[in-house]
């Protein structure tokens, strides 16, 4: 009764089956190790933000280019305040509010964004302090540039003149006439009268939405595994039911028959 098995049909869907089953486990398996993967960048990420606390700050062009074994370190650098903008819609503690962004000019010609800190409410630049004048040394933890439109970054444009959205050299670049660092800093102490601005985890560290796209895809492709295993068992129960109904002389037009209603 199975000898249609060694068809070369059969044949055929055996060994797409045989492939397919284990490429669909594979798949599952090397997402769900991704998922694994972040999870464990994200434990990280935020012992090396923890430790980086306690550490000594370094020197700012020891930390460059900014990456993820550098975001979060604690650097220190000398320079001039210059220009001063505001980032809107930004939360610290579950409260909106917004950050005051100084840019400091250093020695090399460039510029560094500093995070001088955080204030409630909608963004004024009257109640911001303003910044300290002469020569000064900041110390903070270092960030990477933002993407606006990732991590809870707006992208939105049209802000009032003196405010930009996200804190990258991209951004800044077209309002100050000064080459900018691709990086900037959040003080650890805030300047009187605002709030530090904690440091995050950087990029690609986080449970972010692709990691949870991961585990999804970790479940379609054990699901697909499923399917094939149904359909195989579905597709031979099938050719099985057409083989008994040959061995007793049943075939499709002796069944249609038997189906016709008598003639009275």
């Amino acid at each position: 009764m199975y000898r249609f098995l060694l068809t070369p049909r059969w044949w055929g869907i055996n060994v797409f089956v045989l492939l397919a089953i284990p490429f669909c486990i594979f798949m599952g398996s090397w997402q769900l190790s991704r998922f694994d993967a972040r999870v464990e960048a994200h434990r990280s990420a935020d012992k090396q933000v923890e430790a980086a606390k306690t550490e000594a700050a370094r020197p700012l062009a020891e930390l460059l280019p900014v990456d993820q074994s550098t975001s979060g370190q604690r650097a220190t650098v000398t320079g001039r305040y210059g220009k001063q903008l505001l980032v809107p819609d930004r939360q610290v503690d579950g409260k909106n509010g917004f950050y005051v962004l100084t840019l400091l000019r250093t020695d090399s010609g460039k510029a560094l964004p500093v995070v001088r800190g955080w204030l409630p409410g909608r963004a004024d630049a009257a109640e911001v302090p303003a910044a300290p004048t002469g020569e000064v040394t900041v110390t903070g933890a270092l960030q990477a540039s933002e993407t606006p439109g990732d991590n809870g970054v707006s992208n939105q444009g049209g802000l009032p003149s003196g405010q930009t959205a996200a804190i990258s050299a991209a951004s800044l670049v077209n309002l100050v006439s000064y080459p900018v660092y691709d990086a900037w800093i959040t003080l650890d102490k805030a300047d009187p009268g605002m709030t530090a601005v904690p440091a995050t985890a950087p990029d690609n560290s986080g449970l972010d939405l692709k990691a949870f796209q991961n585990l999804g895809y970790t479940g379609e492709w054990f699901v697909f595994a499923g399917f094939v295993v149904f359909m195989w068992f579905r597709l031979l129960r099938r050719e099985v039911e057409f083989a008994r109904d040959a061995a007793l002389g049943l075939g499709p037009d002796e069944e249609a028959e038997t189906q016709q209603p008598t003639a009275v």
